[in-house]
């Protein structure tokens, strides 16, 4: 079944996710409009694709011929594409989710729950070559996780980029929401309490930042085991060091589980050990972080079960940072509850 969707923004991802995937799985989505903040821009995809470039999405949301609508531009209109979508009945493909204010998920939660339409949000560390294979072996070899490790380091200049974010959520957040999906994803369940600390000294002439956050999973039965994560983001390599950037990086995540331990390098290397020794793995064979988003979504509009559950781990994620942010405040952990 072949899905006609039309795309509104085409932010930072564009070029490196979503057109070479959208391209990729022709076979099940055809772009029929496109409205971009960006005329010229839109006019340009549109030409690619075959499309109609427009300038309001609500008109575009409403023709006949537009079954979905993939939102890819938090920057531009923020979470207003998803209320007219679901007012329109149409399903949603959101890279959004994190850039919502909090006062507003549950509005949103609603309007996506009463309209029963199909809604994505884009989550991609989980949805990675790597992940998705770390989880085959967390279920067959390696057991539950039990500690994991997240690092992210950027250039000071990178945390002022204004491509991606909306007035609602500083880049900084949405880096470490995205660690938090993913920690909470191989865990399983949610955290129970998170303590953070922030630093903003002057590197390089200039103010960098740093956040760390240490999150804690309880046990909530017998069955379960306890859980940490120690994650971090920071911006503090000046743009003319860019070389440092990549000398003695830490790998994306490190994960220890009940019998080894794992390694993943964003998006398709693994390597991970147990007692037979250590496991090298690289995944480029496998569909890229863009394919593997969109045929979930493709999966989600054509399947006849719903599943609510994307927007309430965004909503998670959000919720742990925001959380994270106050805790760094007032120097305390602070107990985590959820909707």
């Amino acid at each position: 079944m072949k899905i006609k969707v039309g795309l509104i923004g085409l932010g930072d991802q564009w070029e490196s996710r979503h057109r070479p995937a959208l391209l990729a799985l022709a076979d099940r989505f055809e772009v029929r409009a496109i409205c971009c903040e960006v005329a010229q821009k839109g006019e340009k995809v549109a030409r690619e694709f075959g499309a109609t470039a427009l300038d309001g999405f609500r008109a575009m949301i409403n023709r006949e011929d537009i079954e979905a609508v993939l939102a890819l531009a938090p920057d531009w209109v923020g979470p207003l594409p998803i209320l007219a979508a679901c007012e329109a009945g149409k399903a949603v493909y959101s890279s959004v989710a994190l850039d919502i204010a909090p006062e507003q998920v549950g509005e949103i939660r609603q309007r996506v729950e009463q309209s029963g339409v199909a809604f994505m949000a884009e989550l991609p560390r989980r949805y990675s070559p790597a992940t998705i294979r770390l989880r085959e072996l967390m279920a067959t070899k390696l057991g539950r996780a039990t500690q994991m490790f997240c690092h992210e380091r950027m250039t000071t200049e990178a945390q002022t980029s204004h491509l991606r974010r909306g007035k609602f959520s500083p880049l900084t957040w949405r880096s470490l929401m995205e660690q938090v999906d993913w920690c909470c994803y191989l865990v399983g369940r949610d955290p129970t309490s998170v303590v953070s600390s922030i630093h903003r000294p002057l590197v390089g002439g200039q103010e960098a930042f740093y956040q760390a956050a240490s999150l804690q999973f309880d046990p909530l039965d017998s069955d379960e085991l306890s859980a940490s994560a120690q994650l971090s983001v920071g911006y503090y390599i000046p743009e003319r060091w860019r070389e440092a950037l990549a000398f003695r990086r830490p790998c994306s995540i490190k994960v220890l589980c009940e019998r080894g331990v794992a390694f993943i390098d964003l998006p398709n290397t693994l390597v991970w050990f147990d007692e037979a020794g250590q496991h090298n793995e690289s995944l480029d064979a496998d569909r890229s972080v863009g394919e593997q988003l969109l045929t979930h979504f493709h999966r989600a509009v054509t399947s006849l079960v719903r599943n609510p559950g994307d927007l309430a781990d965004a909503y998670r994620a959000m919720k742990v940072v925001t959380s994270a942010h106050d805790s760094a405040i007032d120097g305390r952990r602070i107990n985590l509850e959820f909707l």
